[in-house]
């Protein structure tokens, strides 16, 4: 016998404004959810899923947005006649919003008040929506939800802002608040997209077992595959605004039918083999059967006798680097803690060196260090023979043009106010490279082109393009000083499954056409152990493990180490 209805979508129709016309962006999607059941919803960014979600919660842009057609029926008990969310008014949605239909969202940095404590944000959900309630009884009920989502010392965190806690307690927060009235239906956003692989399984875990004991329906939002096969019960596949696929997640996952979600699939990271291209979702549309091509050991073992036959490009010895936490009033340090602790590896031309690690273990410090962005306490840092901490004004300026970094959120990193040419040729300017304007230009239309994107895009500002498309602008600003040594910090942690692919396939393709170098930084040891030569594992600024990227997955000697591979979503 089927559980009790909870919600029913039917025929649902979203249109959006621009340039003074409505485009349609979900096409007539009909789908139900059921008390404690955990539905997928899965597609890659713009798809529909976030915005058919926020439909259901009313908080569609009045402005720019507008359901055209289809109906979101809410059952409030079976005896009832089913309420229509669609038709309902903005005080009337609020009736359901947060007391019967909670949403945890993808970033609980932006979603939490950064100047309210996070006891206090929660503490005012509930009150809001519980007249009878006294501030005393609703603090005691504040503190039970965060022992129930496993928050570590629930006073200091009711007491805390969200700055003073890590991603996955910010994320806890997030889920008790939307616990905290007892809904009946949890929409889940992209609510581990941005966590290490670690605290994302925790997350993942937390949800069923709080799913199971409140019977609670979940719709559970993601680009990624693997994660919806680990929590869903059944998934439902959108392609631009259209459901192309649905059904128990088995049947999807070993018997998928359309060519969309055979792409989604073979997308995802491989971690028992080594494809020498990863495959895309372009690659199965119009029912393509692409072939793999692997790269056999022996061809790996000669591509690192050749790697390890020379000198090092970089050696880093003995590193370490310290962050002042706290201060007295006379400016005297009180405490500090230390990011990194005496590190010591080297890098040879033409490889890839993975660095992997949870928040917090010093990879992303390591790659400041090197650029010199931030100083460190101790250690050296020699770049063919000169020692970059000591290596200050011109020198080190010109040094930088060798050394460049591609950085996670190329939206942030790139000045919203100048074209993506202007923003490619800004660092050629500033390093005098090309001597006129007409051959600077020349240089970034090369560049857009080795990148994947087209002349044309020359003169478009960054938010005319999407999060994949940027980050290939990162790359050609990148290029545009022709480095050795390119640092990529959690440069495609962001990306939708497909793109992910895509863009790590061009960085191979741009390793093999001009020989980079590269520093791998990443929280994903899958990606991490596809795209490197040897890996470097880290822990609380401590090298745990490091060797062959192969070796290291399938032999692993740290607990830490095999904690990690043991966390990804297969």
């Amino acid at each position: 016998m089927q559980a009790e209805k909870i919600i029913e979508i039917r025929d649902l129709r979203i249109s959006f404004l621009r340039e003074k016309q409505y485009y349609e962006v979900v096409s007539g999607i009909s789908f139900e959810i059921h008390k404690g059941e955990i539905v997928g919803l899965v597609g890659e960014s713009g798809s529909g899923k976030s915005v058919s979600s926020l439909a259901i919660m009313g908080l569609l842009p009045k402005k720019y947005s507008k359901i055209n057609g289809g109906e979101i029926l809410f059952y409030q008990n079976t005896e009832d006649k089913p309420v229509n969310l669609a038709s309902l008014k903005e005080s009337e949605h609020r009736l359901f919003r947060g007391d019967r239909i909670a949403m945890i969202f993808q970033e609980p940095m932006t979603a939490l008040n950064p100047v309210q404590k996070c006891g206090k944000q929660v503490l005012e959900m509930i009150l809001n929506h519980n007249d009878n309630l006294s501030k005393d009884k609703a603090k005691i009920r504040v503190l039970e939800l965060f022992k129930e989502v496993l928050l570590p010392d629930v006073e200091r965190v009711f007491n805390s802002y969200p700055f003073e806690l890590s991603g996955g307690q910010k994320q806890r927060v997030m889920i008790a608040m939307a616990l905290s009235c007892n809904p009946d239906l949890l929409i889940a956003d992209e609510p581990t997209t941005a966590l290490d692989v670690t605290v994302q399984k925790a997350i993942l875990d937390l949800l069923k077992s709080l799913q199971k004991k409140y019977g609670i329906g979940i719709l559970f939002i993601t680009h990624d595959l693997g994660v919806i096969k680990h929590i869903a019960d059944r998934v439902i596949v959108l392609y631009r605004g259209e459901i192309v696929e649905q059904g128990d997640i088995d049947k999807v996952f070993f018997n998928p039918q359309h060519s969309y979600t055979k792409g989604l699939l073979a997308s995802r990271t491989p971690i028992g083999e080594r494809p020498k291209r990863l495959l895309t979702v372009a690659d199965f549309l119009d029912n393509k059967t692409p072939q793999i091509e692997l790269i056999s050991n022996k061809e790996r073992q000669a591509i690192h006798n050749n790697l390890y036959s020379q000198p090092p490009i970089l050696c880093v010895k003995d590193l370490s680097v310290e962050y002042v936490i706290s201060k007295n009033l006379l400016g005297k340090i009180k405490k500090k803690v230390t990011a990194v602790n005496k590190v010591s590896f080297d890098l040879y031309k033409g490889e890839t060196l993975g660095l992997v690690g949870e928040s917090g273990c010093g990879k992303t410090t390591i790659g400041r260090a090197i650029l010199q962005l931030i100083e460190a306490n101790s250690g050296q840092i020699l770049f063919k023979g000169i020692l970059l901490n000591q290596t200050k004004g011109k020198h080190l300026r010109e040094i930088r043009k060798s050394i460049q970094i591609i950085f996670q959120d190329p939206y942030s990193s790139l000045n919203p106010r100048l074209t993506i040419g202007e923003a490619i040729q800004e660092p050629m300017r500033v390093h005098n490279l090309y001597k006129s304007e007409k051959k600077r230009k020349e240089k970034v239309l090369s560049l857009l082109e080795k990148v994947g994107l087209e002349a044309s895009h020359y003169d478009r500002y960054p938010h005319q393009f999407s999060g994949g498309q940027r980050q290939r602008i990162g790359i050609a600003r990148c290029l545009a000083l022709n480095p050795e040594i390119v640092i990529c910090d959690e440069s495609v942690s962001a990306l939708d499954v497909s793109v992910q692919a895509q863009v790590l396939n061009l960085l191979n393709d741009l390793k093999k056409d001009f020989r980079f170098t590269y520093i791998f930084i990443s929280h994903d040891l899958s990606v991490v152990k596809y795209m490197s030569d040897r890996m470097i594992v880290m822990q609380k600024g401590n090298i745990v493990e490091l060797g062959e990227a192969d070796t290291i997955y399938s032999s692993a000697q740290s607990p830490y180490t095999k904690t990690l591979i043991a966390a990804i979503p297969t």
